[in-house]
């Protein structure tokens, strides 16, 4: 039997019954929107969903590929104990600095950290050897999400979470016949957690899906 199609409604009511955006990250949304950022931050309800997985698992460490605006790493950082750590990378400097300002507004500062750099040479080489983190979120530039992935995993504990977002590819994840490179690159990285031999891994179909793996 197929799942329950997720619909407008059913998005709305989850957004309701398990609010996660509060004014001051309904705020960033408009204010990113103002500096021009895309506005392709995750949705309300995949907030909750982190939050909910994050507290689950007694995350203390995070690493954020792509910071675009702020908004996951304040949803994140909310979810991590006051000594927690969560590392944010972000290529565009303007981008980063946008990030930092709403972060120190959310009163985080003391516990997330923006670090620029593309996110291939920061994992490479300004966290090697920095784990263990408990969870990774990618959410940047779609042809690099398998090489994060092969960065990311020498960093976590086992029985940590790997996430990425965008998983269903805006619907066209299943299209074999594909030439965007952006979709190309979220099937591969859906394949390279599908198949990874130290992973147990799932595609979670909840704002652009999330593709999430335990590490074994």
């Amino acid at each position: 039997m197929k799942g329950t199609p997720v619909t407008e409604e059913i998005v709305e009511y989850m957004i309701r019954m398990f609010p996660a955006e509060d004014e001051l990250l309904a705020g960033l949304r408009e204010q990113a929107a103002i500096a021009g950022l895309p506005p392709i931050q995750i949705s309300p309800e995949q907030a909750a969903f982190m939050q909910t997985l994050l507290l689950g698992i007694d995350a203390r460490r995070i690493v954020e590929v792509g910071t675009l605006g702020g908004y996951s790493a304040i949803v994140m950082a909310r979810a991590l104990p006051a000594d927690g750590e969560l590392i944010t990378i972000e290529r565009d400097p303007l981008r980063a600095d946008f990030a930092r300002e709403q972060i120190r507004r959310a009163g985080l500062d003391s516990i997330v950290r923006v670090m620029v750099g593309s996110g291939a040479d920061v994992l490479e080489r300004e966290l090697a050897g920095s784990g263990p983190f408990d969870f990774a979120f990618i959410d940047a530039d779609k042809p690099g999400y398998v090489r994060y992935l092969e960065l990311i995993y020498p960093l976590m504990r086992r029985g940590g979470l790997i996430a990425g977002d965008n998983a269903l590819a805006w619907g066209k994840i299943a299209d074999a016949d594909t030439e965007d490179p952006d979709v190309r690159g979220m099937q591969a990285f859906n394949n390279a957690m599908a198949s990874h031999p130290g992973l147990q891994a799932s595609l979670i179909p909840i704002g652009d899906g999330m593709c999430i793996g335990v590490v074994l």
